[in-house]
């Protein structure tokens, strides 16, 4: 099992930036593969960004490429998303997800995932 906790949401204005980070505890977060989803009200939750169990490879939704950065430091179990030049329609519940067996098939899929967090709300003012 592998148990997920995302902080850093908060109230921005458009243009900002915010520092998502989650942080995993139990199974060893090494082996899978982490991916950041999003959800606002009245939408099906979607894919925004996702990297490897090296972080060798990284994968971005076209709305948030160039603006947002994903990372891992396995040492210290965590995975960030640095969120730059935000706007309104990036508010919504941010989750990370982990799989189990660490692959790199159908990454933007959220069924691929086997556990997530309880998710952080962000909120891009106008």
């Amino acid at each position: 099992q592998v148990q997920l906790l995302e902080s850093g949401g908060g109230l921005v204005q458009a243009g900002g930036s915010l520092r998502l980070s989650c942080a995993a505890s139990g199974r060893a977060f090494s082996s899978s593969t982490v991916a950041w989803f999003r959800q606002a009200p009245g939408k099906e939750r979607e894919f925004v960004a996702t990297i490897s169990r090296s972080g060798a490879r990284i994968a971005y939704a076209d709305s948030v490429k160039g603006r947002f950065t994903v990372s891992r430091d396995n040492a210290k179990n965590t995975v960030s998303l640095q969120m730059n030049s935000l706007k309104p329609e990036d508010t919504a519940v941010y989750y990370c997800a982990a799989d189990r067996a660490g692959g790199w098939f159908m990454v933007r899929t959220a069924t691929n995932y086997d556990y997530w967090g309880q998710g952080t709300q962000v909120t891009v003012s106008s």
